[in-house]
């Protein structure tokens, strides 16, 4: 992989120069939705045993047909100052295209709130993202989201903006960008600029998911592609800094529908889907040796917090964020 820049950061600093910025802790305080503690209990199919925690999304959020939650990650890093799981999604009519949305959700208060992910431009307007955004990972201040044939895309969580210190409104709910001097964001209050790329070879693999191991001395960067009925996609550990664009390692997976990848002291975690009626399952590698272990319906991207592995569910009424132990 290799850097790409470009003016992203340029035009995520034009507009942060001029929005106000929030903190995690900011965006949690004004959080205007509830998740619902063992909610949307369909989503766990017939999983037993349970997990050991569930968050359900409120109920617009279980019943949109426009939105799906796909990548999840947590402030297990430290830097975020707060409890906190993010959660991404990707709008799905192919009609008036509305990009990507991050939720942040405190698990102390089960509140959360959505934010708009947006490329900025020099001249400091912007637009949404269409992407899957199939996967996100934070560490640092940064948040990196999976971008199926591009690679990583990169955004600064200082660059989180609030447009409600630009204005006194939040805009046209269907507009987007700099309209007549009116900064708009489809009704969103935050937007978070991207502010880089790690672009791979037109001819190079698929980033469908991303994750971070941090149960070694440095952590990695763990990315990993989706292939239905086959095998053979692959799942591979970078450095953080991605020195020298190439992958630490990388493995071929041998299972298909792989939806999460993480490693954690010496042992793989994935994600497999099986469709929005049937239970996933997790595939549990360690050494010479694999297990398949109960799993929701429609399990998503992976990530680490508080010593438990946590996932997203996708489908419509059986969406909620899960815990299990490793």
């Amino acid at each position: 992989m290799s850097q790409a820049t470009g003016d992203l950061a340029e035009g995520a600093a034009k507009l942060a120069g001029e929005i106000g910025g929030a903190s995690v802790q900011a965006v949690l305080n004004e959080a205007n939705r509830t998740a619902v503690r063992k909610g949307a209990a369909g989503a766990l199919g017939s999983m037993q045993p349970k997990p050991a925690e569930w968050y359900a999304f409120d109920t617009g959020d279980q019943r949109t047909a426009d939105w799906y939650p796909q990548g999840l990650t947590g402030g297990d890093s430290g830097s975020l100052g707060v409890p906190v799981f993010v959660v991404s999604w990707y709008f799905r009519p192919e009609a008036g295209e509305r990009g990507i949305r991050v939720s942040f959700l405190s698990p102390q208060t089960l509140k959360y709130r959505h934010a708009l992910l947006v490329a900025a431009k020099p001249d400091g307007s912007y637009g949404p993202i269409d992407i899957h955004a199939g996967g996100i990972a934070c560490h640092g201040d940064l948040l990196y989201v999976a971008d199926t044939v591009r690679g990583l895309r990169v955004f600064d969580l200082r660059n989180l903006l609030d447009l409600s210190t630009a204005q006194n409104d939040l805009g046209d709910p269907e507009r987007v960008g700099r309209h007549d001097g009116r900064l708009h964001a489809f009704g969103y209050r935050y937007v978070i600029p991207q502010t880089d790329l790690w672009q791979v070879a037109t001819a190079g693999p698929r980033f469908s998911f991303v994750s971070v191991d941090r149960s070694g001395a440095t952590p990695l960067l763990i990315t990993g592609e989706f292939r239905g009925d086959d095998p053979g996609g692959w799942v591979a550990r970078w450095p953080l800094n991605m020195a020298g664009g190439e992958p630490q390692d990388a493995f071929v997976m041998g299972q298909p529908k792989i939806q999460g990848a993480l490693s954690s002291g010496g042992t793989w975690y994935l994600s497999q889907s099986a469709g929005s009626t049937r239970n996933g399952k997790l595939i549990v590698h360690a050494g010479d040796t694999s297990q398949a272990r109960p799993f929701p319906i429609g399990p998503e991207d992976l990530t680490v917090q508080d010593g438990k592995l946590w996932s997203v569910t996708e489908y419509p009424d059986k969406r909620v964020i899960f815990g299990v132990d490793l």
